[in-house]
């Protein structure tokens, strides 16, 4: 009976360590994706995006810093932070930086645990916030993923592709879309989007407010 209770309890002994060994590996595997909020303030078409973005990879994996009033909208998308990231002293971190001289690349995803981006509606021509607002501040790598604007939701979609294993010139895009406000009308966005099943990666919410804002 007392060689049984032992091994019982070995047993047990063994499951558990294993078992908190997984849970401390998929901890340290955890991507987490971070946007550093840089506009004055959080303007509808912000919103969408974020909450596309919360869609495609999750709120648990999605933090806003620099969030300097309270937001209960954001609250429902992800972990928000009144800090700056360049406050939080992240180790493993990378900055996605159009400006950055090196491309993200599948093998090297894997030795980031936190994926910066700025949250920034987009300028044409773009005016490079992201290196001066963020970039020069951060004592972090920067990538690229293109040279080309993305919005904040492509570039979000576009690493999480990468740490799954494809390469970047493997991803397939379009540059400068344009949408159908009506039958008169086109709406030119000169960004990178990427193609998902031959279609541009937009929010259908986005369309929708776009098409109100014209009025339409």
């Amino acid at each position: 009976m007392t060689t049984l209770f032992y091994s019982v309890v070995t047993s047990l002994f063994i499951f558990t360590a294993i078992f908190y060994k997984s849970q401390i590996h998929n901890q340290i595997m955890k991507k987490i994706y971070i946007i550093e909020h840089l506009e004055p303030k959080l303007g509808k078409w912000v919103l969408i995006e974020y909450k596309h973005i919360s869609k495609m990879i999750g709120k648990r994996n999605l933090w806003f810093t620099n969030i300097k009033h309270k937001s209960t909208k954001l609250e429902r998308l992800g972990k928000c932070f009144k800090e700056s990231v360049k406050e939080l002293n992240l180790k493993n971190a990378c900055v996605l930086d159009p400006e950055a001289k090196k491309l993200l690349t599948p093998n090297e995803s894997k030795s980031f645990n936190y994926f910066i981006f700025g949250g920034i509606l987009g300028d044409y021509p773009p005016k490079k916030r992201t290196r001066a607002e963020l970039t020069r501040f951060m004592n972090c790598k920067s990538r690229n993923i293109g040279k080309k604007q993305m919005s904040t939701d492509n570039a979000i979609y576009t690493v999480k592709q990468i740490t799954l294993g494809k390469k970047f010139k493997d991803l397939e895009f379009k540059y400068n879309i344009s949408l159908k406000m009506n039958k008169y009308l086109d709406l030119e966005l000169p960004y990178l989007y990427n193609l998902v099943n031959g279609k541009p990666l937009i929010s259908k919410e986005l369309i929708t407010f776009l098409k109100r804002k014209k009025g339409l």
